[in-house]
């Protein structure tokens, strides 16, 4: 399970992409806790494969232009990306 918090200056795809380079940067820098990091980067990737980031940008935009943040959380379930939406 990943959680992002887009922007509107920062789209849910933007972070998401971030969040990938940051998470294969650390990987290749040989942190610890590297089982951790590739299940990480190994659910960003079908993420950014599988979601539609057009769909979800369109939702979580109509709540940040009403003034609200939104988390997006990110998990599989039975084999297939899926994600939560919270309104904070």
């Amino acid at each position: 399970m990943i959680e992002l918090v887009p922007s509107l200056s920062n789209c849910i795809h933007t972070v998401t992409k971030k969040e990938y380079e940051d998470t294969l940067r650390q990987l290749l820098s040989g942190e610890s806790g590297n089982e951790q990091l590739n299940q990480k980067l190994e659910l960003l990737t079908i993420v950014l494969k599988e979601i539609d980031f057009k769909e979800l940008r369109t939702e979580s935009d109509k709540y940040m232009l009403e003034g609200k943040k939104v988390k997006v959380i990110f998990y599989v379930e039975n084999n297939m990306p899926r994600y939560e939406m919270q309104v904070i």
